[in-house]
């Protein structure tokens, strides 16, 4: 592939609408009605532009302008490992948020499929063209309105919900307890703890997941240790899935799988570093014989569960009441990968 040189790498600020505002877990502060993002555009010499948002305003601006900018103009766009490599390098100084480099990386492997004219996942390897989607709730209050929720991702055509509930273990266990009942034995459920628990309650709460079939138990503690997630994994039986948040990429998960603290990993473009450390997380997860499961939405995770073989599903959030998904899924509960050239992330 010729080589395209990077020539200029933009950072713009939007404060775009949150509708409907929404929360994750008691504790956690709400979304509010607004939220500050960047716009990043990564320009080659050829005019070939990648683009990818990076979910922060004002600190996003001023990572790209002070210290990503720098460590990428005059670099080779198509050599993706070089440019990650390269900002590797500058976090040993800079200590990127964890949400930072991945949307750089995006954006980097954006500008080469449009210059390859590939759709990402294509370009990836391709493992298919579409991958069935679970329902990720937010919080709601009370378990008659999340059972309400249920149904109206059942109707939409989901055939697997996540929830994220109040962080309580003993109110989440009636919740997870109704739920069940109400959805049957056919509909794959899962629950995101958000970090809310110590190792007892986590221990409680996972009790009762086990014995009601869920398909995970994501993020119940802060990631903080691998120890009390191993102590977890030996107490009960659902299968633990993690590091979420954890720093060190492919690094870190290597630990986690050899401390036997998860049965499942979490990959995804957010906080895994972008599409190179997503993929360096899902191959390392296949030579083990897991799964690795797309942490988030947006048109690179999509790619990215497209891309790789060892992943369940799509992960697509529903808000508000009533209820609705932030991306279509077609009535057999599956969604399709956009098949033009890149992501399909578009400008702000």
């Amino acid at each position: 592939m010729t080589a395209r040189t990077i020539v200029d790498v933009r950072a713009t600020e939007h404060v775009l609408p949150v509708d409907p505002p929404f929360r994750w877990r008691d504790g956690l502060p709400p979304s509010g009605k607004t939220r500050g993002v960047t716009q990043l555009e990564i320009v080659a010499d050829d005019g070939t532009v990648g683009v990818a948002v990076l979910p922060r305003g004002t600190i996003g601006v001023d990572l790209v302008e002070r210290r990503i900018r720098p460590t990428l103009v005059g670099r080779d766009a198509m050599l993706t490992e070089d440019c990650w490599a390269a900002l590797h390098e500058a976090d040993r100084v800079e200590h990127f948020p964890p949400y930072a480099l991945g949307p750089v990386d995006v954006a980097l492997w954006d500008l080469k499929a449009k210059a390859a004219g590939l759709p990402l996942y294509a370009l990836l390897g391709g493992a298919r063209t579409r991958i069935p989607a679970y329902a990720s709730t937010v919080t709601y209050e009370d378990v008659d309105t999340y059972l309400a929720v249920a149904d109206t991702c059942l109707e939409a055509g989901f055939r697997a919900i996540k929830l994220h509930a109040w962080g309580d273990a003993g109110r989440d266990a009636e919740l997870v307890r109704r739920l069940r009942r109400h959805v049957g034995d056919d509909i794959d459920l899962m629950y995101d703890g958000s970090g809310a628990f110590d190792l007892r309650d986590a221990v409680r709460l996972g009790h009762v997941l086990t014995d009601l079939g869920f398909g995970w138990y994501e993020e119940p503690m802060r990631e903080w240790g691998i120890g009390p997630y191993s102590r977890l994994h030996d107490a009960v039986g659902v299968p633990i899935l993690g590091p979420e948040t954890t720093p060190g990429v492919h690094h870190a998960v290597a630990d986690w799988i050899t401390a036997g603290a998860v049965d499942l990993v979490r990959t995804g473009v957010h906080y895994k570093d972008g599409i190179t450390g997503a993929l360096r997380i899902a191959h390392l997860a296949d030579a083990h014989g897991l799964r690795a499961e797309v942490h988030g939405g947006g048109a690179a995770n999509l790619h990215l569960a497209c891309a790789i073989p060892n992943t369940t599903y799509y992960e697509v959030i529903v808000a508000g009441l009533p209820a609705t998904p932030r991306f279509p899924v077609g009535p057999d509960g599956h969604v399709s990968v956009p098949q033009g050239a890149g992501t399909g992330e578009t400008a702000l």
